[in-house]
């Protein structure tokens, strides 16, 4: 294995000294540490998924189950000591509860049993004969297994071992598909026990699954638009620009109106009652608040750069002339996209295992309840740092893959024949040499991003407690700081793969190496660099809003029962992670550009012994723009000399 002391000689060129830019001169292993750390956290990994599927059941938290330990439509294994485990649920998909009307929470258990019936009673049961009659006609039984239907109303015992009387009528709840009374004195009893008061997991979850089609719905819409951003910055033009600006500008105000007048509309409804109708109504003020402020914030931005949109559509000219030379690069985010959605949904599969992995106890009168096993808080964090490692591994591949490509491409000295294959040798290069590097990269990234999730769960924890408004600020402090810390690193580590790619070097060696060069021109290419991600970020913005207000239409129209402040932020952060994969090749492709012409300018001069490798659109482009931003600057110091100096000239009589 090269990655363990061995060196690939590039060209036919001597070995450069050390920490000299020397392009594509030679290769070595960087960083084989910081891989061999990697495949031992996943042999963690691995055996914490090996341990959910023996230890948890997934099935319990998805499909429920009743209070004798069986999971509904599924064939179930008896519980040693529980008489009425072990039966056979394949028909039986409903979760019902023969208290509906009446339930209390006691020890955070509800006091009412639950059974699986093969479908819930739609019309309202007011005597034990219609029990009896509801469940010869449906094949749906209400009182408990060992009770037949046939002596529901011979057998003494029958009014404690089956439903309070009357039973009102009920329908199917998506998660753990409850029979949900549909009655109002019943369904506020109900929902208030049942989705006010239980955890927050199953809170979370119930919002995802019930609106599980719709989320599809609005991530399919997400994948749509990054697509459709990626093809107008890919053949941008001044009036494409124009008009983007434009749709940005207009989008940012109707949503940020709309969400104003969602809260308005909610604030002045009477009949809110429960506490999921205030989340959501919390959720909306929130995203008004943080919409308003986005939208401020950028229509400064956009009126500061308005100057500019003629250098910024030139930009992106010169950026996909580099990307028209590998045509398949624009494919790479949609393999890391497939990527990383297979390994989110072994993650949260593994997540739902170790939610539901514990001990079944037998309690009073046969019923089964399960308690967590031990250690298990532990392996949720692990698991959590698994995926954050894993998802920023997983998009620094593809960050290096394109930095390759683009290195390979720009170094190339016979223009009229490019490389063959840069972007298979690109990735090639990554696995055989600079996979520690990528994995050091991103595990910098992890170690800023846990500490954010740890804050944020504390505010989160501060909200619901009564505590120092001290303490609160404080935390909110150590969140932007380390928000700040997290841009930073992420553009450092950026820079550092494509260092790596250009010289070979590892990862500390070439992000010192990228901020030594980088300081040494810190004006005009910054300038450059800065307008170009400006405007991709406006993209970002694009698809999530408009995905966000999507959601918000689809939410709006069911507002008792479930609780879609969840849901509306997955689809929020799902969105961005899709915008933030597809345009980051841009973002990428942008910024190795100019750190390549940023080191092809400090290692040549133009002479016939030591050309430029840039064309000569890059050169013109980089002129221009310098010339621009000088004259800008000439103009801002002459009219602050000309204020001074009016300032100070003495007064004549």
């Amino acid at each position: 294995m090269p990655c363990f002391g061995g060196e690939y000689l590039v060209s036919a060129e001597e070995s450069p000294r050390q920490r000299e830019w020397r392009p594509q001169i030679y290769r070595k292993c960087t960083d084989p540490a910081w891989l061999i750390l990697f495949f031992l956290f996943w042999t963690g990994l691995m055996f914490i998924m090996g341990y959910s599927v023996i230890a948890g059941a997934a099935g319990r938290l998805v499909f429920g189950y009743d209070s004798y330990g069986n999971v509904c439509g599924k064939k179930n294994s008896p519980v040693e000591g529980a008489p009425l485990s072990g039966q056979d649920m394949t028909k039986k998909k409903h979760v019902f509860f023969m208290n509906s009307c009446y339930l209390e929470l006691k020890d955070l258990q509800i006091n009412s049993i639950a059974l699986c019936v093969s479908s819930c009673p739609e019309q309202q049961l007011d005597t034990l004969e219609d029990v009896q009659l509801f469940a010869k006609n449906n094949g749906s039984f209400l009182c408990v297994y060992n009770l037949n239907f046939a002596n529901y109303t011979q057998n003494l015992s029958a009014a404690s071992l089956c439903p309070r009387l009357p039973i009102p009528p009920s329908k199917s709840f998506p998660l753990f598909n409850r029979c949900i009374p549909q009655t109002p004195e019943c369904y506020s009893v109900f929902a208030s026990v049942l989705i006010n008061d239980v955890d927050s997991l199953h809170r979370t979850l119930s919002g995802i699954m019930s609106w599980k089609d719709t989320i599809l719905g609005l991530c399919i819409l997400a994948i749509a638009l990054s697509l459709i951003m990626m093809f107008i910055l890919r053949f941008i033009t001044t009036l494409l620009l124009h008009i983007f600006i434009s749709l940005v500008v207009l989008g940012l105000l109707f949503v940020s109106g709309i969400l104003w007048w969602l809260y308005y509309d909610y604030i002045n409804d009477l009949s809110i009652e429960l506490d999921t109708e205030r989340e959501n109504m919390k959720c909306l003020l929130a995203f008004a608040i943080i919409s308003t402020v986005i939208t401020v914030v950028l229509l400064i931005l956009i009126f500061v750069l308005r100057e500019r949109i003629q250098l910024t559509v030139d930009l992106f000219q010169v950026t996909s002339k580099t990307i028209s030379n590998t045509p398949f690069l624009l494919l790479q985010p949609l393999w890391t996209f497939i990527i990383l959605i297979f390994f989110w949904v072994l993650w949260v599969a593994v997540l739902l295992s170790l939610g539901t992995a514990g001990t079944a106890q037998v309690m009073a009168g046969g019923r089964v309840e399960y308690q967590l096993l031990s250690g298990i808080r532990y392996m949720w964090w692990y698991h959590l740092i698994g995926l954050i490692w894993t998802s920023e591994f997983i998009l620094a591949c593809q960050q290096m893959t394109i930095a390759g490509a683009v290195v390979t491409c720009y170094f190339n000295r016979n223009k009229s024949d490019p490389p063959r294959r840069p972007i298979l040798s690109s990735l090639v290069t990554l696995f055989y040499y600079h996979q520690g590097t990528v994995v050091k990269g991103s595990f910098l990234i992890t170690m800023v991003r846990i500490p954010r999730t740890v804050f944020t769960y504390l505010s989160n924890t501060l909200k619901e407690k009564e505590d120092s408004a001290c303490t609160k600020y404080i935390h909110k402090c150590c969140f932007c700081c380390l928000w700040c810390l997290d841009k930073c690193l992420s553009h450092l580590t950026q820079n550092a793969y494509i260092a790596t790619s250009i010289n070979g070097t590892d990862f500390c060696t070439s992000a010192k190496d990228t901020l030594s060069i980088l300081s040494k021109n810190p004006g005009h290419v910054a300038s450059i660099t800065c307008l170009g991600d400006f405007i991709i970020f406006l993209g970002k913005m694009f698809v999530v809003y408009f995905t966000v207000f999507g959601g918000l239409m689809a939410f709006n129209y069911h507002r008792e029962l479930q609780v879609w402040a969840i849901p509306l932020l997955l689809v929020a952060f799902f969105a961005y992670l899709v915008a933030h994969n597809f345009l980051s090749a841009f973002e990428t492709v942008l910024d190795t550009l100019f750190l390549c012409y940023v080191i092809d300018m400090e290692t040549n001069d133009g002479s016939p012994e030591k050309p430029y490798f840039m064309d000569q659109e890059l050169m013109s482009f980089v002129n221009r723009s310098s010339k621009l931003i000088d004259s800008r600057i000439r103009r801002n110091r002459k009219s602050l000399g000309n204020e001074d100096g009016t300032e100070l000239q003495p007064i004549v009589r």
